[in-house]
């Protein structure tokens, strides 16, 4: 996962292809099954951030955890176990 420079959007990439998801609804955007693997910590954006290269977290395999936060630092998500969460900052 990660976001793009703007922090608007969030990419996911997995087995199942590439996600877009806008940071303020939490809704799908774009959706991509092409797989589609970083390459040097960074992926490809689709659908409103097509061709942006954005750098990505992966997931610790060992513990089944991520988290990352959004470029201005407002946002923080963290995954374990199959659950995200999403977490507001003051900035």
């Amino acid at each position: 996962m990660g976001f793009d420079p703007s922090g608007e959007y969030l990419l996911t990439i997995s087995h199942a292809g590439r996600g877009v998801f806008s940071t303020r609804t939490w809704e799908r955007v774009a959706r991509d099954p092409v797989l589609a693997y970083p390459e040097d910590g960074h992926g490809v954006g689709i659908g409103p951030i097509a061709g942006v290269s954005v750098a990505v977290t992966e997931m610790n395999y060992d513990t089944e955890e991520l988290s990352l936060n959004s470029p201005d630092g407002s946002l923080s998500l963290e995954y374990d176990s199959g659950t995200i969460v999403v977490s507001e900052n003051r900035v």
